[in-house]
């Protein structure tokens, strides 16, 4: 099919099919779309049942009492989506919190007569190659395969050049480092999160590559006293993250550690950069790479400023 009307409901699948210059082919979008410039006035076809503006620890106490229900955090509307008439959706399997559930849609186009021929396609990354493949997959899906193909390439040239300036470091020389997904409770980032931390030079012997993030003891954070902490909230734009975070400084411990007393503290936006799964992750890494690395990485430093800031006490 060449040039379908896409619904995206992922805001980083929305990403990737801008990048892919499928802009002007997307007709409909989730409630969490944000970017890029112009999302705004796109058909919203999703919800949340969730109080999103509520502390990290309700939130989560939201999200756990719904599950334990078996209730949606997300729904479709259904007519919305149908009266775009979408040739393609965009959707996601692979977190049931972060999105609307890959079975939901499904049951929202058997539910609707004229959503029957429309074709799915669910993204599922749990690596940054992953989410390489997913951009080559949507790519497909739409009929610009090859284009995919470029846009990849140039990605990974990013990757690469980031790769190549921290690869004389042996162990010792990359730093512990620990990010935080979540504040109350503390979870650790883990999925791609490992694959960016090596390609910039640091490490964190907490997390497995691949693998769902999840809730950490904090004594175990404080017991591998990282040298580093970049606390990137799932959903939370920078100056949320900084009003977050204060609840961070009042753990056990918290002024013992490596990073806090050499004031190595950072706070990122993690809704726009790390935990979004699209093209803007290659723009994570060279967040990263800046604050682990900012001897070797001044110029990333400086171009990202706006996505984070250093965190007292």
């Amino acid at each position: 099919m060449n040039a379908p009307r896409i619904a995206s409901l992922l805001a980083s699948s929305t990403e990737i099919l801008h990048g892919l210059g499928l802009w002007d082919r997307v007709v409909a979008v989730s409630h969490e779309c944000d970017y890029p410039p112009g999302v705004a006035d796109k058909p919203r076809v999703t919800l949340t049942t969730i109080h999103a503006a509520a502390s990290s620890k309700t939130i989560d106490a939201q999200v756990r009492a719904a599950s334990a229900d078996h209730e949606p955090l997300y729904k479709i509307d259904t007519q919305a989506l149908a009266k775009q008439k979408p040739d393609l959706i965009v959707t996601q399997a692979q977190c049931d919190v972060c999105a609307v559930k890959y079975e939901d849609v499904l049951a929202a186009v058997r539910s609707e007569p004229s959503l029957h021929a429309t074709r799915i396609v669910a993204l599922n990354p749990n690596s940054l190659d992953d989410i390489f493949q997913d951009i080559a997959k949507v790519g497909e899906a739409a009929g610009v395969g090859d284009q995919a193909e470029r846009f990849i390439a140039i990605l990974r040239a990013r990757v690469s050049a980031v790769e190549d300036a921290t690869a004389d470091l042996d162990h010792a020389d990359r730093p512990r480092v620990v990010c935080v997904e979540w504040i109350d409770p503390v979870m650790l980032a883990a999925n791609w999160m490992p694959d960016l931390l090596r390609l910039a030079g640091a490490r964190c012997d907490l997390v497995q590559a691949g693998t769902p993030s999840s809730d950490t003891p904090w004594t175990d954070v404080v017991t591998y006293d990282p040298e580093v902490i970049v606390v990137m909230p799932c959903g939370f734009d920078l100056q949320r993250t900084i009003e977050e975070s204060r609840t961070l400084t009042g753990l056990d411990h918290w002024a013992e550690i490596t990073a806090v007393r050499q004031g190595l503290v950072y706070a990122v936006d993690g809704n726009a950069y790390f935990n979004r799964s699209g093209p803007r992750i290659v723009d994570s890494l060279e967040i990263l790479a800046a604050l682990v690395h900012p001897d070797r990485f001044p110029d990333h430093r400086a171009t990202y400023k706006h996505a984070w800031a250093e965190l007292i006490g």
